[in-house]
């Protein structure tokens, strides 16, 4: 028996400090990235260890999904791979993998949880154009794909990022009382996504709703907020994490406890953006912050994507 592809895409990431400049390229669609520019997001790769670790991550959770899967089924088999939007292994290898491995059925996931036509689209434009290339070039015919295009409320994701943000308050107490705060993150997109109907930042706040209601965490003690704005001049999505960060200092709150829940494993935005740079603005207004562990292969997660794989398989 053949087993179902699953196609797990994530953004991607340098693997080295010397990747750094040509990965810059492939995220601006091969415009130039300045020198000053290459030099600073290198230097933020250099504080989290020379390189990104997202492949390794995705890679891990992707042989936990396929042996959770595998364990579990009784009729069917998965083979799960590992494609990145921009850079390597790009989706279109992975899509050349399962197709001259005559798959018959692909479910393709992203690694987000929410959907947006700026960001979440493109990986599945990148899949359809390697379907459509691989066809036209070899003749091959191509087998069922079922998109998974978002999955920010399936009940096991809530519950195994509350189980995280549950193990944060236990470790940082002081974030979830009178002198604190809960903050939930995500990516900033361009704020113009909201006029066109763009369900991305709806979905967020959902997902940050549920979360705090599973726990029995009150309005007050919460708030939801953005991170890791590009360098576009654009509007972005806001208020961004800085912003709320110097609002808490003025209002004397002393203890920050933030839940990336935009994200699923660590990654530059999380191990610099959060960890280095928005701590050392805290400690620079005189607020500790902590963050919660990222989801990367943690058992509740994984049993999560087990699932909304089964479900997506059922279309």
């Amino acid at each position: 028996m053949i087993p179902k592809a699953i196609l797990m895409m994530a953004y991607g990431g340098p693997g080295s400090l010397e990747d750094v400049e040509p990965y810059l390229l492939d995220v601006r669609g091969g415009r130039a990235t300045s020198p000053e520019l290459v030099e600073e997001i290198r230097a933020r790769y250099a504080a989290i260890g020379g390189k990104s670790p997202l492949l390794e991550i995705t890679q891990a959770q992707a042989r936990a999904l396929e042996n959770s899967l595998n364990l579990a089924a009784s009729d069917d088999a998965y083979k799960v791979f590992v494609g990145m939007r921009h850079w390597f292994p790009y989706i279109g290898e992975a899509v050349g993998h399962i197709l001259h491995g005559g798959h018959q059925q692909v479910i393709a996931i992203c690694m987000t949880p929410y959907f947006s036509r700026m960001s979440t689209q493109a990986y599945f434009d990148q899949l359809d154009q390697a379907m459509a290339t691989i066809e036209k070039d070899e003749g091959i015919v191509l087998p069922k794909v079922i998109k998974i295009p978002f999955w920010y409320s399936n009940p096991l994701f809530i519950q195994a990022l509350a189980e995280k943000l549950e193990q944060g308050i236990q470790k940082f107490p002081e974030a979830n009382e009178t002198n604190g705060k809960l903050l939930f993150t995500a990516h900033s997109l361009p704020a113009a996504i909201i006029d066109q109907g763009d369900p991305y930042e709806q979905q967020l706040r959902e997902t940050a709703q549920s979360v705090a209601a599973q726990l029995d965490i009150p309005n007050t003690r919460w708030e939801f907020c953005y991170q890791s704005a590009g360098a576009r001049n654009t509007r972005w999505l806001g208020p961004s994490l800085g912003e709320t960060l110097a609002r808490l200092a003025q209002e004397k709150t002393k203890n920050v406890l933030v839940t990336p829940i935009g994200f699923v494993s660590d990654h530059v935005e999380i191990l610099f953006d959060i960890d280095i740079e928005a701590r050392q603005q805290a400690l620079a207004a005189g607020i500790h912050l902590e963050r919660t562990e990222a989801l990367n292969t943690s058992p509740g997660f994984i049993e999560a994507l087990a699932q909304i794989i089964k479900l997506g398989g059922m279309q």
